[in-house]
């Protein structure tokens, strides 16, 4: 993996002395693929940070969850993951059809403790397109949430430029608690509701 052309990140390296670190890592850490060890950790993950920005470099930061494997590794450059339809906002998807730059990080909470860093473009098909991708499995998809009767309003076709590790030592190791996913609920009360307070028209007396 050469030295990204980050201007920014060179100057930053520079001003804080951490160049020949940098060096190393992107000699013996980064690849611009995804290994099989890389593939096979993220077939295992359940949830994804996502970072995304307009064309003015206003950014959003959200999270998607869904079946292990939910995000699919199509081949060792390519990824998808399924889009439905949420708040209606559709920040992250509005980003991407004005700005195709993209990072993602998985995060193990649960065994190892282990991030990986995904950096790539972003494609927006709609599910047409989508199911003619070779190696996608749809059902995969479909099955997280069939019981609220939701199929994915579009998918997110990530091509892979930046794959490295996010170290252990500050990733805390959790224990998973048994949580009913109430997969496309309507229910307020299943989504959170008026929790931060922001609407006083659904406060509580």
């Amino acid at each position: 993996m050469t030295r990204p052309e980050s201007s920014g990140e060179q100057r930053a390296q520079e001003r804080f002395g951490t160049s020949a670190r940098a060096a190393s890592f992107y000699a013996h850490q980064t690849l611009p693929h995804l290994n099989q060890q890389m593939q096979e950790f993220i077939a295992r993950m359940d949830m994804v940070y996502l970072a995304t920005a307009d064309t003015r470099g206003t950014c959003d930061c959200s999270f998607r969850a869904g079946e292990p494997g939910f995000v699919q590794v199509l081949d060792d450059r390519t990824l998808v993951y399924p889009e439905y339809r949420g708040n209606g906002v559709l920040a992250s998807v509005g980003n991407m059809l004005e700005n195709p730059h993209i990072g993602l990080i998985f995060l193990d909470y649960y065994q190892t403790t282990i991030g990986l860093h995904v950096n790539g473009s972003a494609r927006v098909l709609g599910p047409h397109e989508a199911a003619v991708l070779p190696n996608l499995t749809v059902g995969m998809a479909e099955t997280a949430h069939n019981k609220g009767g939701r199929h994915p309003e579009a998918w997110v076709l990530i091509g892979v430029e930046e794959a490295y590790i996010h170290c252990s030592k500050h990733v805390p190791l959790l224990k998973r608690l048994e949580k009913q996913i109430a997969w496309g609920s309507y229910d307020e009360r299943l989504k959170g509701g008026n929790f931060f307070k922001v609407n006083p028209a659904l406060a509580r007396p």
